[in-house]
């Protein structure tokens, strides 16, 4: 359309009726000024012209208490930017007077403007102390370091405020060190303590330090709103399928009908979920599709219990934990689904993993399952691991960069060193974790595994392992109808028959995982599960008698103690060689430690009955004896004189001579409750402690035993000369004639490093909420294994990370950036800052020089190697 100049007229004006321009020059002045306000200014030109407000209203169509309700709107809406104009010109630095002037008001109103800003002020930090003051009767102690304000909606001077009033009411501030997950850092956090709370209090406590999240402030402080609560299933859609009802064949399964809106799993067809039930009850377990649910019924799920000892909903189903922050004691990612009317609404299915997620996890060989297989097997998985880190070390010592070079070589040197204590070896070919999901009607030496060739044959092996008993061997039916018609070429789960899940150290369907390995070349060596084992349930052997005390702390049973007792035992007992009958007394054992806190178990009588201090003594020996082996002690803990943190690789804490850490002790002490003074210590691992992994073998070692010791060591060595490589490794050279040449690439990757800090409060955020939620795991499931601590705390990190919006923006290079950094245009410190920030990814990518095919000779060579091997 086109329109002419003169058919039209130019509005203008400003909605402040400030200055030099009027409020407007239409038909209707006060169009363009906002809501209330705009009303206000009709009013008031009405009044001026004499009519009564009983006139305006007959004039407006509206009542006189509706006309009212206008101008008082208007008038807080004018005086709210009215006082937001005075404390803008206020934080210029000018005087009331002067601000009065500008604003065409009294000094005496300027004052009563920003007495009013105050207030609200005022109001808003004592909204979130009074907040925190209620967090604190709830959890003891606070984390409110930074990033807890970006997580609850306010300012950082906002959150020092509320802090700086509690202190005034003798609250306490402590700085403390936390864990960082997934690293060997630390992280200083402050916290925030009851009056007449010391520091020790804190650092004897920390599991009580919660975080003040619950609610989001809006307005900075003002206003408070709920995260929003889990959408609650009306327990009559709900149906539970008891064990004599088939339910023990499904143990653990969620089966949603097919089709209905508000249980739609999107994009997946089996989930680990979470779903309230009622006002107090809850679901776990792994939800899928079924299409034969009873009729009115949109939920079925199925358990292992009987109706006669379970009767009720409520004694089969989970309570919801008294925690509005974590009510399933779960981290959850909550979605919404689009309803037939159009709108959003929350979904009841809270997720904990997802269809794709279980298949990013690790596909290494624990130590606790290959040391229980042959010694070839060991020897030749320790020495692929050993080649594929020294092909590593060969790539980074081609890289011509420095900068870039001593960044990984420091990474590289802390993973040997990982790698020596938790003694991981390469997985096999084609091996993955996969979730396991039931299908009655297949056969029990069967497996739905999409992936795996139609008639091959796998082996499952589920941690914690207690030995080749443990290990069903089966055949690849990928035909299965009913799996088929349900999650057909799935990505990271299987089907099996419950009878396998049993021989799986008792696996159940609410989540459980499995490592699938291809076995025809008969590799993994399997045996028959044991016969001392069949039909024992802990649950009847074993319970409580009449008057016996709750199993707990205060009874001296400590799980994660008792557990990794009795794994350690079977660890060393078959790489010692006992027989089956002395590991099935073990296993027994074991399988009641597991379940004495939960149910209640009699595991003293247990100990006794099965000669567990004789099988110490024998093994281990002494009847109270701990680890008697390489591969059970690595891990041990090991307490040594505290040692001076020193971060990254210098001259101070390395010997340039050897690669070897040179230890710089503290001398700290500090005087214990009985008055005596005691050194401070530092708590590391029997393998990190030593420089010889030898030391740790047992007396007449297994060579399997022998093969560990051999990779420990190597890897401690490989460790070493990457210190060495670090140190010998100049800085890069700056040369300010590249700054000017590639100024632009520069001014970009300064841009790019200020998006990455920018996450830092979030990241630390996130952080401290992931190691408050793995808290509360460890203290539910104390025995947790090393690597599902390692898989709680990474799904408790991401989910944090999402919660809170933290997501690091990794600085990703052009060719033109990395040409740039290569000329020298960024100094060798703004570089590390950098790479401490990058996408290690593009960092390789653009570092490593290419030969053949994109290929570095070192990967050449290894490539021969391994096309050469039969």
């Amino acid at each position: 359309m086109v329109v002419y100049e003169e058919d039209y007229l130019e509005h203008y004006g400003t909605p402040r009726h400030s200055g030099r321009y009027p409020w407007g020059s239409g038909e209707n002045p006060y169009q363009s000024a906002p809501g209330p306000r705009s009303k206000l200014h009709v009013v008031d030109d009405l009044r001026a012209q004499g009519l009564k407000d009983t006139e305006i209203a007959k004039l407006c169509g509206i009542s006189t208490g509706e006309l009212r309700a206008v101008i008082t709107a208007g008038r807080e809406q004018q005086r709210a930017a009215d006082s937001a104009q005075a404390i803008r010109l206020k934080e210029k630095g000018y005087s009331n007077v002067k601000i009065g002037q500008i604003m065409g008001k009294p000094e005496s109103s300027i004052r009563n403007l920003l007495k009013y800003h105050d207030q609200v002020k005022e109001d808003s930090t004592k909204n979130v102390s009074n907040y925190l003051k209620d967090q604190i009767g709830e959890k003891q102690f606070l984390d409110v370091g930074r990033g807890v304000e970006s997580y609850m909606g306010i300012s950082k001077t906002k959150l020092d405020s509320a802090l700086n009033t509690l202190k005034t009411e003798g609250y306490q501030v402590f700085n403390i060190k936390v864990d960082q997950l997934g690293t060997d850092h630390q992280t200083t956090i402050k916290v925030l303590a009851p009056p007449g709370t010391e520091w020790k209090d804190v650092m004897n406590n920390k599991d009580k330090i919660g975080l003040p999240f619950g609610v989001q402030f809006e307005d900075n402080g003002l206003t408070m709103r709920n995260i929003k609560d889990p959408v609650s299933i009306d327990p009559s859609r709900v149906k539970v399928r008891y064990a004599e009802e088939g339910g023990i064949d499904m143990d653990g399964v969620i089966q949603l009908r097919r089709g209905v809106e508000d249980l739609n799993l999107g994009q997946a067809r089996y989930a680990q979920v979470r779903v309230k039930v009622g006002d107090d009850m809850y679901l776990k377990g792994m939800a899928m599709y079924s299409d034969n649910l009873p009729d009115g019924v949109d939920i079925m799920f199925n358990t292992n219990k009987t109706r006669e000892h379970a009767p009720e909903m409520k004694d089969v189903l989970k309570g919801l934990k008294d925690d509005p922050d974590n009510p399933f004691g779960a981290t959850i990612r909550q979605f919404d689904y689009t309803g037939s009317d159009g709108k959003q609404h929350q979904s009841p299915l809270n997720i904990v993993n997802a269809e794709g997620d279980w298949s990013k996890w690790s596909k290494t060989l624990s130590s606790q399952f290959l040391s229980k297989q042959s010694k070839q097997l060991v020897e030749k998985q320790l020495n692929e691991t050993y080649k594929d880190k020294m092909t590593e070390f060969d790539e980074i010592k081609s890289l011509t960069n420095p900068a870039v070079k001593k960044k990984i070589l420091e990474s590289f040197a802390d993973d040997c060193d990982a790698a020596a204590v938790h003694l991981k070896a390469k997985g096999l070919p084609g091996q993955a974790s996969k979730v396991i999901l039931p299908f009655p009607d297949m056969k029990e030496n069967e497996i739905y595994a999409p992936g795996y060739e139609d008639g091959s044959t796998v082996v499952l092996v589920r941690f914690p392992h207690a030995g080749r008993f443990e290990i069903p061997t089966l055949t690849v039916n990928n035909k299965h109808k009913t799996a088929n018609s349900l999650i057909k070429n799935a990505v990271d789960a299987v089907g099996i028959n419950s009878k396998v899940a049993e021989q799986l150290s008792g696996a159940d369907f609410d989540g459980d995982t499995v490592l699938v390995i291809p076995n025809n070349n008969g590799a993994i060596k399997t045996s028959k599960p044991l016969a001392q084992l069949d039909g024992f349930d802990p649950k009847v052997s074993y319970r409580a008698y009449e008057g016996m005390p709750k199993v707990g702390k205060s009874t001296g049973f400590h799980k994660q103690r008792e557990m990794g007792e009795v794994s350690n035992l079977i660890t060393d007992m078959t790489l010692l060689g006992a027989n089956e009958s002395e590991i099935a007394r073990a296993v027994r054992h074991s399988m009641v430690v597991i379940d004495a806190e939960k149910h209640n178990l009699n595991w003293r009588q247990s100990a006794i009955d099965n000669n567990i201090a004789d099988l110490k003594e024998k093994y281990q020996g002494r009847k109270k004896a701990g680890a008697a082996t390489l591969v059970s002690r690595a891990k041990g803990d090991y307490s040594m004189p505290q040692v001076k943190e020193r971060m990254g690789i210098t001259k101070q804490n390395t010997n340039p001579e050897t690669g070897e850490k040179i230890l710089e002790f503290t001398g700290n002490t500090y005087v214990d409750k009985n008055g005596k003074v005691q050194q401070r210590l530092t708590r590391t691992t029997k393998m990190a402690a030593t420089n010889d992994a030898r030391t740790l073998l047992s007396t007449k070692p297994d060579p399997r035993e022998v093969a560990y010791a051999d990779y420990a060591n190597k890897m401690k060595a490989l460790a070493n000369e990457a210190r060495k490589e670090y140190l010998a490794t100049g800085n890069m050279s700056y040369s300010p004639d590249a700054r000017v040449k590639y100024g632009d690439e520069v001014a970009s990757l300064n841009a790019k490093l200020n998006a990455a800090k920018k996450n830092a409060p979030l990241e630390r955020a996130a952080q401290i909420y992931a190691n408050e939620y793995f808290k509360s795991c460890m203290k539910e499931n104390p025995d947790m294994e090393k690597d599902e601590q390692k898989k709680i705390k990474g799904q408790a990190l991401t989910a944090a990370r999402n919660r809170i919006g933290a997501g690091k923006e990794r600085v990703k290079f052009t060719d033109r950036e990395w040409e740039a950094i290569q000329a020298g245009a960024i100094s060798h410190s703004k570089l590390t800052e950098i790479l401490n920030n990058a996408n290690m990814d593009s960092v390789r990518a653009h570092a490593t020089p290419k030969t053949v095919g994109g290929l570095t000779e070192s990967q050449i060579s290894r490539a021969r190697t391994m096309m050469s091997n039969p």
